[in-house]
């Protein structure tokens, strides 16, 4: 009995660790350049484990459930375009660490296709010896310089991951708050609580793995001819867009114009200026 009960013990302690955490983090940003006063809130989830972590959107998940649940109930007929622009998101990127190979990849979407590319700038911390409280926890104050901005977070070591939001991490604890100097963006730890293992993300078009540099050109493009990426081959985005296909395609097109237009507008102050 007692070999039992230790066995017992043992499965019940790896099934705890096999869960993973998941941390919501609200994101508050300033993405239209023009505008400063115009403000967008939404919550990101940080799911951590302990081989890896992902950062992305909360409207996310629900957008996937929502497709999911239409297209298993009959499909086009039953797509509700207002109830998807609700869940639109300013958070279109995702961002996996994996811990062991000390990887941090990047994942957004450039017109059809997803684009990746592997983190390779290090975040140099200057930690300071300035504590405070936030919520429930003793915070310590860490300064870095990235993407063009100059970032200051708190941390605490009273959650042991050494993870945070966006693409920080590497201090001794948990990021519980990240604050750029502008005030621009930041990222505000609300709750935490387990699940039993990260979401499976609906992934639309080619995935492209490609360098940092490449990104930026590519984006670059976008920015500047959108359409031209919208008619190249692939099934990306345009695979949700044909969803009531009953509609004009020239309508379909001035609103996808519009759209990307919008999205351009309100991304003209992005996170990384550099």
């Amino acid at each position: 009995m007692k070999k039992l009960g230790l066995i017992a013990f043992v499965l019940l302690v790896q099934t705890s660790f096999a869960q993973v955490n998941r941390f919501v983090y609200q994101v508050t940003m300033k993405p239209d350049a023009a505008d400063k006063n115009s403000t967008k809130t939404e919550n990101a989830y940080l799911d951590i484990s302990p081989e890896k972590s992902f950062f992305y959107s909360e409207n996310r998940i629900k957008r996937d459930s929502v497709m999911k649940a239409t297209f298993q109930s009959g499909g086009a007929r039953g797509f509700n375009r207002q109830q998807m622009e609700g869940l639109r998101s300013s958070i279109n990127y995702s961002i996996e660490k994996d811990k062991k190979a000390q990887k941090t990849v990047f994942k957004d979407r450039i017109g059809r296709d997803v684009y990746t590319y592997e983190e390779d700038r290090p975040l140099n911390w200057k930690i300071a010896s300035e504590t405070r409280k936030i919520g429930d926890y003793k915070v310590q104050k860490a300064e870095t310089d990235f993407g063009g901005r100059k970032w200051t977070v708190w941390f605490t070591t009273d959650l042991p991951y050494q993870d945070g939001p966006y693409k920080f991490g590497g201090l001794p604890g948990l990021i519980v708050k990240a604050e750029d100097e502008k005030g621009d963006y930041s990222f505000d730890l609300m709750k935490n609580y387990k699940i039993e293992d990260f979401p499976a993300l609906n992934q639309f078009g080619n995935t492209i793995k490609v360098k940092r540099d490449d990104y930026v050109k590519q984006q670059k493009k976008y920015s500047e001819d959108p359409m031209a990426f919208m008619s190249q081959g692939g099934g990306g985005p345009s695979a949700p867009m044909r969803i009531g296909g009953n509609q004009n395609p020239a309508e379909m097109r001035k609103r996808m114009e519009e759209r990307i237009k919008e999205e351009a507008k309100n991304n003209s102050n992005p996170i990384e200026l550099q």
